[in-house]
């Protein structure tokens, strides 16, 4: 094995269609038009040197090392910055070309430390590697740079020596080692569109600075890495590259964060992991990273871990440890005996949308197979859901539409409920890029997300609704466009039903819908949704990009049908730069939903009732299937306290954190005489366990994740399961200890059944995609290549359906007791109940759960920045610290969910969306009241977690 190659061109790839031909070194070469003579070169075999230059950015033409000779010109120009003609004959190498660059060179040595035997670089310098191609022998003028080589000269402190940076977790910055080559900030700006870094001083003097010469922990640095991949020197540095040396080989797979689904290099030293390199060729991220998946995998060899299983009788006695065979056998006879004492229908199981798409088919599979019921949900209930159906119910297919690529088409783009620079932070980057390049950004969010002004990026408007009038807020704006005249008529003739469309128009036409009557149930301005609906309608190629902020609503599914109308009614599907697409909010909660992991579908997204699907199945597992759809989380949650529901297999999920109402699910769970937790850690869920079975990392599997835009990517292991198995393993013993016959080898061999089941699939196998790189299902004979973009020639259930969307009112109210609206969301360093980033350095920029609140509202209570403050409803109270700001209206308050000792979820209701069953997260009446110290309900929650954590045979530490 060996680090897998990648080609740095230099400069970007030019889009044009049109063709150049030039000679380069007597090499006829024909290019793109708008290609640089760097690229075209590189593309012909030639390698320019150069410092500045790398193709993940603009050209600069800094370093003046990339000089050519082209015949007929004066001077010597950058190639970098220089594009190539037709006809033109350059020169890279000649006798002036080659003093020129040494004596270049010898200028940058005569400034920098010559420590390379113990640099960190050592072996991955690019200004190490050019020194040597430029054949530098000699440095005229010294190496005793004064600047910043070294701290004292002759004894005498030197003023302009700067110590090294450590301030940031992840890498060092060690100003000594600088070229000034301005990489870092050019990636910083074009690449992530964070503008954090900038040069100050001049000549010698020059260096980088993060913000105005602060630390990178202090200044606006988001962590994304983009800066450290792009130095060319040991400037910007891993510290995991510092402290285990310059990796020896790698393997691309795919992060196991957010939807975005990014592609990386995991970097190793044998079985050590010292990097983790965003891959260019990764098609979802394009080369780019954000802080979690680029630094965040310490929790996979983090000291919490659990590496063996374990058992217990009561969530009242410690764990004991025990080997797989017993922790399988105790599994299995308990399940038969919860059957045979209640039922068939008295235990199920919830995938995981952090596992594979293989691991997650098999878990339905055991269940519908093995469990001999459809008791099968995942989380996907609890954030995506709306979309299956809205979607599906529009559309005919439950899914987003678009590439993200698709995105550097857009016009004008509507982000609604969704917050891309923390949730989806390299898609968010992408976006940035397209609106600073001209296109214009609508905003609908109760909160002052930074996308409504970042630097270079300013939203055209933002509509601050209030927390549950999604609804009226997208039917006002249907209103505009439609009794303005704004809609695409021809469009909506060739590819919608008519007289559908000519229904729901009336529908949105009426006057109780318009921006002036909604406004009383929004607080949005009249005039700023007119022109916003003027701006969608109008504006070239419309985009919608939408979040949990539209699903986890009483009428999350009405909200996403309300966004496929008004895509449909401006004509904005079917081609790039357009479209309706669902940002989701875990690595694979896309793929948990193809395999089937709700309770009334098959994988593909058919029905359980329909006759044909089930015996394709039934005659694959050699069993019959039941036909009627099983229980949902809530359900199981809400049999389990009744009595009917005991037992649960649950993979990869933290529900008790997770889902709402904590105080209803700990009930649900206490109800069960068999919980059966799979998981890397003892997660908060685990307190009611009675089986522990330890889950393995996305670096130690193989097998592939689905994005949220239809991708599917590889997932390769590089290094062997701490634990022992990858989930697949472990549930396909499970399987076989309760009497199935399984016997995959690996898990290519469950794609194949998969695909050989999935019409969606059908073309999709690990060799197919080893050769394609990635694919974007529906992937068969008709779209061999898969489906970048959907609907392209027409709707999947034939006709777009228009559908009426009355608003209707949440039941949740404020009222004098709990005046205040909470919403919920995510903040960029942590993700999701925080299981793996909280066992990350990611701790020092969100340390705790934070409560924020508009100064109004903070002065009316007395709070004070930092105070504690009690969070009550009429679920439940907690306590957390006060973050005074103007980012939400007054009226609202924020929290993130990512603490367990805080417990967000202790706070919503049991409200849910009307189709779904998806929770109501972000609208819940609270009071704010000051506090000084924990809630009743955190106490014995701590108590509780403290006593259920406890393992047999092991030292507590003492407090």
């Amino acid at each position: 094995m060996s680090l897998v190659p990648e080609i740095d061109y230099g400069t970007p790839a030019s889009t044009s269609e049109t063709m150049v031909t030039l000679t380069i070194d007597g090499r006829e070469i024909s290019v793109p038009e708008g290609t640089s003579i760097m690229r075209a070169s590189m593309e012909a075999g030639i390698q320019v040197p150069k410092l500045c230059a790398t193709d993940m950015v603009d050209a600069f033409g800094s370093c003046r090392l990339c000089l050519v000779e082209i015949e007929g010109r004066n001077g010597t120009p950058a190639s970098c910055t220089t594009p190539v003609a037709p006809g033109i004959v350059v020169h890279t190498q000649t006798g002036r070309l080659k003093d020129i660059r040494r004596g270049v060179m010898e200028l940058y040595i005569s400034d920098h430390p010559l420590d390379c035997l113990t640099c960190a670089a050592n072996g991955d310098c690019e200004l190490q590697d050019m020194a040597g191609a430029v054949g530098l022998r000699d440095v005229r003028y010294g190496y005793e740079g004064e600047n910043h080589v070294k701290a004292r000269n002759n004894g005498d402190i030197n003023l302009k020596w700067m110590p090294k940076d450590e301030s940031n977790p992840y890498f060092t910055y060690d100003p000594s080692k600088c070229i000034v080559c301005s990489r870092c900030v050019r990636a910083c700006e074009e690449v992530q569109g964070t503008f954090a870094l900038t040069i100050e001083g001049r000549g010698f003097g020059s260096r980088v600075s993060p913000g105005m010469h602060e630390n990178f922990i202090d200044s606006e640095c988001v962590s994304c890495g983009a800066c450290v991949q792009a130095c060319p020197t040991a400037t910007l540095t891993e510290k995991s590259v510092i402290s285990i040396g310059q990796p020896e080989h790698s393997v691309v797979t795919t992060c196991a964060y957010c939807g975005v689904g990014c592609s990386f290099k995991a970097e190793m030293r044998g079985e050590e992991l010292v990097r983790m390199v965003p891959w260019k060729d990764g098609q979802a991220n394009r080369g780019h990273s954000c802080v979690k998946g680029r630094f965040a995998y310490g929790y996979s060899t983090h000291k919490d871990r659990i590496l063996n299983p374990m058992v217990r009788e009561k969530v009242t006695d410690p764990w004991r440890e025990v080997t797989w065979d017993e922790a399988f056998a105790h599994i299995a006879t308990e399940f038969k005996r919860l059957q045979y004492q209640y039922g068939r229908d008295s235990i199920g199981g919830i995938t995981s949308s952090r596992c594979t798409n293989e691991e997650t088919y098999l878990v339905q599979k055991l269940v519908r197979a093995g469990f001999g019921n459809n008791n099968v949900d995942t989380c996907a209930r609890v954030c995506h859901s709306p979309t299956g159906y809205g979607l599906g119910q529009a559309f005919g297919t439950s899914a987003g539409t678009q590439n993200f690529d698709s995105v550097e088409h857009s016009d004008v783009v509507i982000v609604i409920g969704a917050n891309p620079t923390d949730g989806h932070p390299v898609f968010g980057s992408r976006l940035k890029k397209r609106l600073r390049q001209g296109a214009k950004l609508i905003v609908i969010d109760p909160r002052r997300i930074d996308l409504v002004r970042t630097p270079h990026v300013e939203a055209s408007y933002h509509l601050p609704l209030k927390p549950g009038t999604n609804v009226a807020m997208m039917t006002a704006l249907a209103h505009v466009i439609v009794t303005e005249g704004l809609f695409d008529e021809k469009f909506i003739r060739e590819r919608c039903d008519w007289s559908e469309f000519e229904d729901w128009a009336a529908f949105v036409s009426e006057p109780q819908h318009s921006p002036e009557e909604t406004e009383k149930y929004t607080g949005v301005s009249p005039e700023l949704v007119r022109g916003a609906a003027r701006l969608f309608a109008k504006g070239g190629n419309g985009a919608i990009y939408y979040g949990l902020g539209v699903t986890e609503h009483s009428q999350g599914s009405t909200t996403v049908m309300a966004i496929a109308n008004l895509a449909m009614v401006t004509g904005n599907i079917g081609r790039p730069g357009v479209g309706v697409n669902p940002l989701r909010g875990q690595n694979n909660v896309q793929g948990s939903c193809d395999m089937g992991s709700f309770p009334h579908e098959l994988p593909g997204y058919r029905h359980i009732s329909d006759d044909a699907t089930r015996d394709i199945f039934e005659k694959l597992w050699g069993v019959k299937l039941n036909n009627e759809p099983g229980l949902r989380i809530p359900n199981m949650l809400d049999a389990a306290v009744e009595g009917t529901f005991k037992g649960i297999y649950i993979q990869g999920e933290d529900i008790l954190q997770s889902d709402p109402d904590t105080k209803h699910v700990a009930a649900g769970l206490a109800a069960m005489e068999c919980v059966v937790v799979h998981d890397l850690f003892l997660n908060e869920t685990a307190n009611y366990a009675h089986v522990f079975l330890p889950g393995s990392t996305f670096l130690e599997k193989d097998g592939t994740f689905t994005n949220a835009e239809r991708r599917i990517n590889r997932v390769r292991k590089v290094m062997t399961p701490r634990n022992g198995y990858a989930d697949w393993e472990v549930t396909q013993k499970m399987a076989q200890a309760m009497g199935l016959g399984w016997n995959y080898t690996h898990p290519s061999e469950i794609m194949d059944e998969i695909a050989a089941t999935t019409p969606s699939f059908a073309l999709v196998s690990y060799d197919y995609l080893e050769k394609m790189g990635s694919v974007q299902w529906p992937c068969n004979e008709k779209t061999p290549l898969g489906s970048p973009i959907m609907h392209v020639d027409g709707f999947v259930r034939g006709k777009g359906k228009f559908i009426r969307t009355e608003y209707v009112p949440t039941d949740e109210r404020t009222g004098p007791r709990f005046p205040l609206l909470l919403t919920t969301g995510r903040i960029l360093s942590q993700y999701n109940v925080g299981a793996q980033t909280r066992r990350t350095e990611n701790v020092v920029w969100h340390a705790e759960d934070r409560l924020e609140i508009h100064p109004h509202d903070a002065e009316q209570r007395g709070i004070r920045e930092g105070d504690w403050i009690r969070l009550s409803s009429r679920s439940g109270d907690t306590t957390l610290r006060a973050l005074i700001t103007d980012r939400v209206a007054p009226g609202v308050v924020y929290t993130t969910f990512h603490h367990p000792d805080t417990q967000a979820n202790v706070i919503t209701t049991d409200y849910t969306d009307w189709a779904t069953n998806c929770p109501e997260y972000k609208v819940t009446a609270v009071q704010v009241s000051p506090s000084n110290g924990p809630s009743q309900w955190q106490v014995d929650y701590d108590e509780q977690a403290r006593q259920s954590r406890r393992i047999a045979g092991k030292m507590e530490a003492a407090e």
